[in-house]
């Protein structure tokens, strides 16, 4: 039976691949298989489960383990349960059967994003349940559907529910990036994506002419200035020491769109971007800007957003922020190396930020190299089980945070 464990395998490493074989796959996730998985993971904690469906077939369980002081703010744990497609014919081994090789490392869409932490959190709470622990505050183990598909159908719309409110959210964890060095890398803030489309109305006419005022000139020209800018970002990124993909601006040129034949000048063309901005970007000035290279490309050329995220709120690492400084003094006590960065790319965290509640991403794997979303994604057994006890410690501390004053 492939969800009994090998021999000699330590449980934890069975649950986690046993979870890593459910199929919660886009475009069509079986979160049917994960639900029921959570029920028995809450009925062996000992712990009550809550569902909620924030939009048809879209669910969001919740376990909650309540604190001796359960008045104060709370700590939510969040992972996701759904993953990424899968091109199988590139992958070693078959992406949901969880092979472990002869190193322990265990090949799975998802073992890095992030069906790992889901699993780190559960055994975290069941050995701190198993030592009689007590913790001051109440944890909130909250597993949350589409994050990967944008989170419109989960966390987005889920932080505006009053059972959201209900929860009393001090202080969120949610996830982070693997690290190929000794360290752990940890996120406070994120880059605001925004996906523009730039139309190039001009003159047509038959292709053996010089016609003036063509959309393809334009075109050019809108090209030229976001590539451009592409290149002087890029060369920052490069040239500085102190600085990592979170915190420059990227830009991609993923759609162009126009054209009807050969021989005809078209009187429309579209270009389309993806650009992914630090929030330490004045994101009006950096919209000018765009509109500026609309106006110098030519009469008529507009553009239109079709995703302008304009939350810029970060979470506090300064070490006088008693979150913060609980989190990084739990990591010290474990001798781990933490890296602070922006995340390049977009979790639920910017939710859960957007709402005023601090979140940390992070998910404790170091010495492996970040393969999320990419073939042959696989972690450590060595690392996952590490990573327990990490969490372990600083569930513990989070929980015993004292109350702040606007508690008291």
């Amino acid at each position: 039976d492939l969800n009994k464990g090998q021999c000699g395998e330590d449980p934890s490493v069975s649950l986690f691949r046993e979870y890593l074989r459910l199929k919660t796959v886009h475009p069509d996730p079986d979160y049917d298989a994960a639900l029921r998985f959570l029920d028995r993971m809450a009925e062996e904690l000992g712990l009550p489960i809550k569902k909620i469906e924030v939009c048809p077939g879209r669910v969001v369980a919740i376990m909650t383990w309540e604190g001796t002081n359960p008045s104060l703010k709370s700590i939510l744990l969040n992972s996701h349960t759904d993953v990424v497609p899968v091109f199988q014919e590139h992958w070693k081994y078959d992406a949901f059967s969880a092979f472990k090789d002869a190193e322990g490392n265990i090949y799975a869409r998802g073992s890095q994003d992030m069906k790992c932490v889901t699993i780190q959190y559960i055994q975290a709470i069941r050995r701190l349940k198993a030592e009689g622990r007590k913790l001051m505050r109440t944890v909130h183990l909250m597993f949350v559907p589409d994050e990967e598909v944008g989170g419109h159908k989960g966390m987005e719309t889920f932080v505006k529910h009053p059972e959201f409110q209900k929860l009393n959210i001090g202080f969120a964890l949610d996830e982070g990036l693997a690290n190929p060095g000794e360290a752990f890398t940890v996120f406070y803030g994120e880059r605001n994506p925004w996906w523009i489309t730039v139309h190039c109305p001009g003159s047509p006419g038959h292709g053996s002419r010089f016609v003036e005022n063509t959309a393809a000139e334009k075109l050019r020209h809108v090209m030229n200035s976001f590539l451009d800018f592409r290149e002087k970002e890029k060369h920052r990124l490069n040239t500085s020491e102190c600085f990592t993909l979170g915190d420059v601006t990227t830009v991609n040129m993923t759609m162009v769109k126009g054209g009807v034949a050969y021989n005809v000048i078209p009187a429309e063309m579209d270009v389309s971007f993806d650009l992914r901005i630090p929030p330490t970007v004045n994101l009006q000035e950096f919209e000018r800007q765009i509109k500026q290279w609309c106006k110098e490309a030519g009469e008529d050329v507009t553009y239109e957003f079709a995703q302008k995220h304009m939350n810029q709120n970060v979470t506090s690492t300064e070490e006088n922020d008693p979150w913060w400084s609980t989190f990084s003094g739990a990591c010290k006590s474990m001798n781990l190396t933490l890296e602070k960065e922006i995340f390049p790319a977009a979790t639920d965290s910017r939710f859960i930020r957007a709402v005023g509640i601090p979140a940390i991403g992070f998910s404790p794997m170091n010495r492996t190299p970040i393969l999320l979303h990419d073939h042959n994604e696989f972690l450590n057994e060595q690392v996952f089980l590490k990573g327990i006890s990490v969490f372990e410690r600083l569930i513990s501390a989070l929980a015993s945070v004292p109350a702040c004053p606007a508690e008291a």
